[in-house]
Order: structure tokens, then C-alpha cells, then sequence
């Protein structure tokens, strides 16, 4: 499973580039306003940091957008922007219908705000290069996350679609881990929830007791 960042933050994603073997970066409405940036700034500070390389970064196109001809225009807009970008679609009729153009131009697009499988169905069939299934929102509702990416998975996988999970919305390593077994294809989170995710009490409790038994051996009775 590959592992993608969830951020616009620069010095996150330089962080993850040079420490985790990054795989790709996925981005947000939400998470570029938060760097107090203009888009166009923030977007040429990724490609800036990504090129040269095959990491690819999804950047999304105005969700208020609902007419397919306005998405590809400015789907087309941003890819030219740089090779690694991908194209964010919202999951709906017409972001169907542009995912589709897009393929057919050559663009990769990335169907965001899935939240059912036939949802997902719709995607693979248009032609996106990845699905993301948001798990954390669904959880907060009481629906299951898990249930979700196992079934996409199992619907992707009976008809042959070559479109890629990107787990997404992930909130606790336990479900990047349930993600990773019901067989997503990548999986994409914080820093904050990927630094938890190195770490456990046990292991800290573990290296308390080989750590006093280490300082033992170096000064024996």
C-alpha cells in the first residue's frame, strides 16, 4: 500500500519526501487555505518540490463547479501547471462526465468525496486513476469505513477496473491497518496521524526495559 501525504504544507511534505519514501501527496480546498497562501503559490511550491520525480500530488478544481465543460477547462488549467498533478473531481453527475473527458485528454483525475460504492462504480467506469473513499467521515456518522474500502475493492476487482483506492479522511493508524487489509491501494493521511502511527505503548514500554537492562551489561557486578 502506498503511502501519500494529506497536505499542503510545504515543509510537511518536504519532511515526508525525505523521511518516508513519499509516494504521493493529496490536497485540499481546506488544507491550502490553511498555509495563508494563494492556491497558485502553493501549488508551484509543490511542483517545485516534487519534480523530477513520479510522485503524484492531486490538487482539486472549484467544487462549486457544476457544469462538466467548466471542470475540464479547469482540470486542463491545472495539470498544465505541472506532469505530477493530478486532477481532484467531486463525486456527481457532471464530475463523472469531466473525469471522463479528462481521461480522454489525457489528464489523470482522482474522484474525491466517495461515500458509496456505486459512487466509486461511477468513477472507475469514467475512468479516474484514483477513487478516494473518505473513511474518517463516514465514522463520525456511525457508518463503517472498513466496510466501504473492502466492498470498492471487491466491485473493482469483479469487473477489472484499473482505478486505485486512496483510502482517505484517515483519522488513527487503526485505520490506515484496516485500510492496508482490506486491500486498498494507497492510503493517504496527516503527519500528525503517521507520526501516532510509528509508534505504540508497548514498544516505549519495551524499550524501558531493554534500556535498563542494556546498562546493565555495561557495568556488571
Amino acid at each position: 500500500m502506498k503511502l501519500f501525504l494529506d497536505s499542503a504544507k510545504v515543509e510537511e511534505i518536504q519532511h515526508a519526501l525525505e523521511h518516508w519514501a513519499l509516494d504521493g501527496v493529496t490536497t485540499n480546498p481546506r488544507h491550502v487555505a490553511a498555509t495563508g497562501k494563494a492556491a497558485v503559490e502553493v501549488y508551484s511550491e509543490i511542483a517545485q518540490l516534487v519534480q523530477g520525480t513520479d510522485v503524484p500530488v492531486s490538487v482539486e478544481v472549484d467544487p462549486e463547479l457544476d457544469h462538466w465543460e467548466q471542470i475540464v477547462q479547469q482540470g486542463e488549467e491545472l495539470a498544465r501547471l505541472s506532469p505530477n498533478f493530478v486532477i481532484k473531481v467531486g463525486a456527481s453527475e457532471a464530475g463523472f462526465r469531466a473525469i471522463r473527458e479528462l481521461k480522454r485528454r489525457g489528464v489523470r483525475t482522482n474522484a474525491t468525496l466517495i461515500f458509496t460504492v456505486v459512487q466509486a462504480w461511477h468513477a472507475a467506469r469514467a475512468g479516474a486513476d484514483y477513487i478516494s473513499p473518505f473513511v474518517g467521515w463516514r465514522e463520525e456518522f456511525g457508518d463503517s469505513g472498513l466496510e466501504l474500502l473492502g466492498q470498492v475493492r471487491q466491485m473493482l476487482d469483479n469487473f477489472g477496473y484499473r482505478s486505485q483506492i486512496i483510502a482517505a479522511a484517515m483519522r488513527n493508524p487503526r485505520q490506515i491497518a484496516e485500510a492496508a487489509l482490506a486491500g486498498c491501494h494507497c492510503v493517504t493521511a496527516g503527519k500528525a496521524v503517521y507520526e501516532q502511527s510509528f509508534n505504540n505503548p508497548f514498544t516505549d514500554l519495551g524499550v524501558r526495559r531493554f534500556a535498563e537492562a542494556y546498562r546493565r551489561t555495561l557495568a556488571p557486578a
